[in-house]
C-alpha cells in the first residue's frame, strides 16, 4: 500500500529546503529502485518503520531494518529495495534547498549512507506531520511546508548516528525507556549504581549507554532537566528567592547553582528572572 504526494518543484526556492516529494509504502514486497548517478537531483531519505530491506553501497548489499534510514545527497547512485520475505514499512522524503549541501557536509552527513535513529518515534511523527501537510494542502503553504521539512531534518541530524559493521545494540531502548523518569525525579540526588539497576546493567556499560544514545552522560541529562525545571520555577514562583529555587531543583549550593545556569544561559538566574519574569 502507498501514500505519497509529489510536490511542484520551485526554481527560485526562497526557502532553507522544501519537500519535493514525501510518502509511505508498506506491504509492498516488490518496491524496488535503481537510480543511476546523475538521475535525481534533491537529497533523499528512506526509513524502516518496521519489516527489512536492503540497499546496495559500496559493491555490498546492506540489510536496512526498523530504525534505520539511507541518506542519498543530489546526483549519487540509488538502489535499494524491500524484502519480499518480511516487506519494509518505510517513510521516505526527497528534498533539496539552498546551501543545503554545504550545511550537511560540514556535520558530516556525506561520509556515511547508512544511519540508525536513536529516537525514532520522534522522526516518525514529524515525518507524518509533513505527510499529513502534504496531502491536505499541496503547495498552497509553502511555508509551512519548509518548517515541517525542516523538522524532519533537525530531528535526523540530532538523531542519526552511522551504521557500523555491527549494527547498534537495542539496548539503548533501555535508556529510552528510562528518560522519562529520570526527567521527573532529576531534582533528586543522582546516584548512578540505582539508575544502571533499572537499567539491568553494571554502572559502565550504563554510562557506556546513555553517552551513544543520547550523545552527552547521564549528569549532563540531569543538569539539564534540573536546569529546564529551574527556569520555568523562577518566573512561575515570583516570591521564592533563587536559593530555593536552587534548592528544589537539586542545588543546595547556591553558588554551584549560579555557576551551572550561566554556563547553559549566559546569564545569571537573577537577571534571567528580571529579562523574562514580566
Amino acid at each position: 500500500m502507498q501514500r505519497q504526494i509529489h510536490l511542484l518543484t520551485l526554481p527560485n526556492n526562497p526557502f532553507f529546503c522544501l519537500p519535493e516529494s514525501v510518502g509511505n509504502y508498506w506491504n509492498e514486497p516488490d518496491h524496488y529502485t535503481l537510480r543511476m548517478a546523475g538521475a535525481l537531483n534533491n537529497f533523499n531519505i528512506h526509513y524502516v518503520v518496521s519489516g527489512k530491506g536492503y540497499v546496495e553501497w559500496d559493491g555490498e548489499v546492506h540489510t536496512l531494518e526498523a530504525g534505520e534510514a539511507v541518506l542519498y545527497f543530489p546526483l549519487q547512485r540509488q538502489h535499494y529495495y524491500s524484502s519480499k520475505d518480511d516487506p519494509w514499512d518505510i517513510r521516505w522524503v526527497h528534498f533539496y534547498g539552498s546551501g543545503l549541501q554545504d550545511y550537511m557536509i560540514e556535520r558530516g552527513f556525506h561520509k556515511s549512507q547508512l544511519w540508525t535513529i536513536r529516537q525514532p518515534t520522534a522522526w516518525e511523527q514529524v515525518h507524518e506531520d509533513l505527510l499529513f501537510e502534504a496531502e491536505k494542502s499541496r503547495m498552497l503553504h509553502p511555508t509551512k511546508l519548509s518548517a515541517l521539512m525542516y523538522a524532519i531534518l533537525a530531528v535526523f541530524i540530532e538523531q542519526a548516528v552511522p551504521i557500523s559493521g555491527s549494527k547498534a545494540s537495542t539496548s539503548g531502548n533501555r535508556i529510552l525507556k528510562l528518560l522519562p523518569l529520570m526527567q521527573q525525579e532529576a531534582a533528586e540526588p543522582f546516584i548512578l549504581e540505582q539508575w544502571a539497576e533499572k537499567a539491568g546493567v553494571s554502572p559502565y556499560y550504563f554510562c557506556k549507554l546513555f553517552r551513544n544514545v543520547m550523545e552527552m552522560t547521564p549528569m549532563d541529562f540531569i543538569t539539564r532537566c534540573r536546569l529546564q525545571m529551574a527556569k520555568q520555577w523562577l518566573l512561575e514562583r515570583k516570591d521564592v528567592n533563587i536559593g530555593q529555587i536552587a534548592s528544589d531543583a537539586g542545588y543546595p549550593s547556591v553558588s554551584y547553582f549560579n555557576k551551572r545556569f550561566m554556563a547553559h544561559e549566559g546569564m545569571t538566574p537573577t537577571v534571567y528572572r528580571q529579562l523574562y519574569g514580566v
